[in-house]
């Protein structure tokens, strides 16, 4: 939300029209603030010969307003349009959201539409990759996805799952050779990824710890063994709560980094304890309150926060300040350079 903010456009130019890519404006905002990056993402490479690419449907424009751009894909068919049962929200200052168009007034099978045109075209593949290292330069590193932690995702998967878990299993054995079909596409490129992220926003919100074991921890302990065995890091990201993920992932895979480590009420997660347990075996990154400090803090509120989470995890290495999941469109730029400046000033390792 940041970098989009940053630019001063409306947050459709970036993910619908392309104008810049989100991944140029996070680069963009990184030199800005002027903080070490860890791209884990942004940049969505794929690839053809994996069949990554959707060929078949298209997206359509069925509402447009001053505030807004609503869009739902189709695809052709025997000359009929076969509509998605979900519809994208373009707002002017806000991500987009998928919603089942009845939640927001509008017929399952639109009355018009327009097809989106004007989208900015870029290079895929290794070559958008090479694009977006070029870009970032001294200034981080470019992650690429390849894994996931969690096959649920919401009410309805959790109802199928508990109705009947074998089509998860099933998936997860399907994702699994995808996952790997797909590493072994980055570490045959010229030009590789810094490092591998996976994750899922929330894996033991909509998964219990036991969900999780059968369906995301396989991939994930398959996954972070081919980075082991190549060299290249990897990174979980989950928000919510994660101090067992932290656990598992320590204890049970060759994970090298995990974040954000939320604190309460989001997440539960003790950045000293986890330290202190685990800061031996993994790179914590985190865990500044996104809300209270770095929204609503004051600068002052933001150094102490990053001070204390300096001393609670930096000592002997293995910990990246960071802020807890992602920092709301209207944080102040004075508390995001605050963090960055008190890692500098305070953060030293002697």
């Amino acid at each position: 939300m940041i970098p989009a903010r940053v630019t001063g456009k409306p947050f459709w130019q970036f993910y619908l029209y392309n104008d810049p890519p989100i991944w140029k404006a996070y680069i963009d905002c990184v030199k800005y603030f002027g903080f070490d990056s860890l791209m884990d993402g942004y940049c969505r490479i794929l690839f053809d010969e994996l069949g990554e690419f959707d060929y078949e449907s298209e997206e359509y424009i069925i509402l447009k307003r001053p505030d807004r751009i609503i869009t739902q894909c189709a695809r052709k068919a025997g000359g009929k349009m076969y509509w998605d049962e979900t519809v994208t929200v373009y707002a002017i200052a806000n991500p987009p959201a998928v919603v089942s168009p009845h939640k927001i007034g509008l017929p399952l099978i639109p009355d018009t539409w327009e097809k989106v045109e004007g989208i900015c075209e870029y290079p895929h593949g290794e070559q958008l990759l090479v694009m977006a290292k070029n870009e970032m330069g001294n200034h981080g590193l470019v992650g690429v996805e390849c894994g996931t932690t969690m096959l649920l995702h919401n009410e309805q998967d959790i109802m199928d799952y508990y109705d009947d878990p074998g089509p998860f299993i099933e998936k997860r054995d399907i994702l699994l050779d995808g996952y790997v079909k797909r590493f072994e596409k980055l570490m045959s490129l010229d030009c590789k990824p810094d490092f591998i992220a996976m994750g899922g926003s929330g894996t033991l919100v909509t998964q219990t710890p036991d969900i999780f074991k059968l369906l995301g921890l396989p991939i994930t302990k398959k996954m972070t063994a081919l980075c082991k065995s190549h060299g290249i890091p990897s990174q979980v990201h989950s928000c919510g709560p994660e101090a067992l993920l932290v656990k598992i992932m320590a204890e049970e895979t060759d994970l090298t980094l995990i974040d954000p480590l939320e604190v309460p009420p989001m997440g539960d997660c003790d950045l000293a304890k986890l330290k202190r347990l685990y800061g031996d075996k993994i790179v914590l990154k985190g865990n500044l309150h996104t809300t209270s400090v770095m929204l609503r803090g004051s600068v002052r509120d933001v150094e102490a926060a990053s001070r204390q989470a300096i001393d609670d995890a930096a000592e002997g290495g293995r910990f990246i300040l960071s802020t807890g999941d992602q920092c709301g469109r209207d944080t102040p730029d004075e508390n995001i350079f605050a963090m960055i400046e008190t890692a500098r000033s305070y953060g030293r390792y002697m």
